[in-house]
C-alpha cells in the first residue's frame, strides 16, 4: 500500500501556509488593536456625550471656540469638572449646608420627586463616598443550589433587624451577587459566614471576571518558594 506525501516544494503548501500565516497574523492583530480601538471609541463618544450637556450652560465668552475658531472635544468634560469642585468646596461651608438643607426640603416636600432624589443620593453616596460599606472583598457562594458555585461581594455583616430575624447561630454577611455580563444588577443576599469562601483577587479582577462571561481569569500567584533549612 503505498503512502501518498506532500513534496515540501510544492507551491500550493507554500501558498497554504503563506494563507495560514497571514491568517494568524491578522487574528492577533484584532486581539491587540479590538480593545484600545474600543476604549478610545467609548472614551471619546463619553467626553462628546458630555460635553453636549455642559456647553450649552457655558456663556459664549468662556468658549475656546470663539478665539480659536475650533470646537475642542473636551472642554465641556473640564468645566464640569470644575463646577463638581466649586459645588463640592461650596457645600462643606456654612453657607453650603444650609443652602443644601434648604433645598431638600424643599424636595422633600413634592412626593414623586422625593423618592427619586432619596434614591438616587443613597446611590451617589454609596458609590463615592470612602465608607465602610462599600465592597472591600470578592468571595463564592453557593447559587443557585449547592453544587454550583458563584461570584459574590461581600458589603457588610448583616446588622439590626436582618441579624436578629435570620434564625442562623452564626456570624451573617451581606453579599451582593452580580450578574453577567452587567455587574450592576443582581441580588442581595444575607448569607451565614460559614457558607461563604473568602477569595484573594481583588474586587477588580472578580468584575472582570464577571463581565467577561468567564474569559478573563486574574493571574494566579506563584507559590512562595521553598527555603532553604539549615543545616542541623
Amino acid at each position: 500500500m503505498s503512502t501518498h506525501r506532500t513534496d515540501p516544494r510544492d507551491p500550493r503548501r507554500r501558498r497554504n501556509t503563506l494563507l495560514g500565516g497571514l491568517r494568524a497574523s491578522f487574528l492577533t492583530g484584532i486581539v491587540v488593536i479590538a480593545p484600545i480601538a474600543l476604549t478610545v471609541w467609548l472614551l471619546w463618544t463619553l467626553v462628546g456625550w458630555i460635553d453636549s450637556w455642559v456647553m450649552p450652560f457655558v456663556p459664549l465668552r468662556f468658549r475656546p471656540e470663539q478665539y480659536i475658531g475650533i470646537n475642542l472635544r473636551g472642554v465641556g468634560v473640564i468645566f464640569g469638572l470644575l463646577f463638581t469642585v466649586i459645588v463640592g468646596w461650596l457645600a462643606k461651608g456654612l453657607i453650603g449646608r444650609s443652602l443644601l438643607r434648604w433645598g431638600e426640603s424643599v424636595v422633600d416636600s413634592v412626593p414623586v420627586v422625593r423618592s427619586i432624589y432619596n434614591a438616587l443620593k443613597q446611590l451617589a453616596e454609596t458609590v463615592f463616598a470612602q465608607t465602610e460599606t462599600s465592597f472591600d472583598r470578592a468571595c463564592l457562594i453557593e447559587y443557585p443550589r449547592r453544587g454550583i458555585w458563584s461570584i459574590g461581594f461581600i458589603s457588610t455583616a448583616a446588622k439590626g433587624e436582618i441579624d436578629a430575624t435570620i434564625p442562623v447561630g452564626d456570624r451573617k454577611l451581606t453579599v451582593f451577587l452580580p450578574t453577567t455580563p452587567n455587574p450592576t444588577s443582581g441580588f442581595l443576599l444575607f448569607l451565614p459566614e460559614s457558607e461563604v469562601i473568602e477569595l484573594d483577587m481583588t474586587i477588580e479582577d472578580a468584575a472582570k471576571l464577571v463581565i467577561s462571561a468567564g474569559l478573563v481569569y486574574p493571574p494566579t500567584k506563584a507559590p512562595a518558594p521553598d527555603l532553604p533549612r539549615a543545616a542541623e
